[in-house]
């Protein structure tokens, strides 16, 4: 206990961790939240989609030479907005219309790092993460944007869970459901673009994926599902961030995906057991 303590203090005295820690916790906590829903309106993979065009936006911003989060964040939302739209079109439904933006992204930021060079690093960094990638202004930005998100969330939960649990019912008691939904695109556009320099483009989507799948191992109201999700998804980011600083070859995004992945093994075991053996 005491060298875990020891370990703790150590990794705080370093600047750029305390950095990573503060964003990565706020960040994971927003992810966790808006996961829950994501998950029930089968939206999961949504985080994907909107991370490759992250990775296309801060490619181009990488060329340009032009703050990373200045470039992809208002591109990740007019993504979201649009990604919402094709995925309530009849003719493109919701998992081809991430399918079709993933790819689409993926492929423009591929373009963009094989026609230009010296960018190999960045690029590393963006599609894998970096805790040194993040300055102070970063710092500052991403955590008046994730209290942003966290009061939106609070301030709107009624109708979050309204549009999540029921959209016909909604609608039938006047909730706006259009609004909320494009409202739950934009948290997540924010979310996602904030946790790309940490997680990078193909990981930041266990952020909203593997805490709500957990929690609902074990739980099953919806207010204790986004309860234990934001617990197990703050937990998991420290863990893994503390792996990741004992091994120093360890990437940070891998290492808290690698814990949570741990976590949903074992909340699967704990809800198998509870269901007295019974596989649902």
């Amino acid at each position: 206990m005491v060298a875990i303590f020891d370990t703790i203090v150590s990794m705080l005295s370093f600047t750029f961790m305390v950095r990573a820690l503060v964003v990565g916790l706020l960040v994971s906590l927003c992810a966790a939240l808006l996961g829950v829903n994501l998950v029930l309106k089968r939206y999961a993979m949504i985080g994907t989609g909107l991370s490759h065009v992250g990775f296309a936006a801060m490619a181009i911003a990488g060329v340009v030479d032009l703050a990373p989060l200045a470039v992809s964040l208002p591109v990740v939302v007019i993504t979201a907005f649009i990604l919402l739209r094709l995925s309530e079109s009849s003719k493109i439904k919701g998992d081809s219309a991430v399918a079709l933006i993933s790819t689409s992204g993926l492929a423009i930021g591929v373009i963009v790092v094989s026609l230009t060079t010296g960018l190999t690093l960045h690029i590393c960094n963006v599609m894998f993460g970096s805790i040194l990638a993040m300055t102070q202004a970063d710092m500052y930005l991403s955590i008046a944007l994730s209290i942003v998100v966290l009061g939106v969330f609070v301030l709107f939960y009624k109708q979050l869970f309204a549009v999540t649990y029921d959209e016909d019912f909604a609608k039938a008691t006047g909730v706006k459901v259009g609004i909320y939904k494009s409202l739950l695109a934009i948290l997540t556009a924010v979310t996602v673009v904030l946790g790309m320099q940490m997680m990078g483009a193909l990981l930041i989507a266990s952020l909203t994926l593997f805490p709500a799948l957990s929690a609902m191992r074990v739980c099953k109201r919806f207010l204790s599902v986004v309860v234990v999700a934001a617990i197990v998804g703050v937990t998991c980011f420290f863990i893994g961030m503390l792996f990741s600083f004992v091994i120093m070859d360890l990437p940070p995004g891998a290492s808290v995906v690698g814990v949570n992945l741990v976590v949903f093994i074992v909340f699967s075991v704990v809800g198998f057991v509870k269901r007295g053996g019974v596989i649902r």
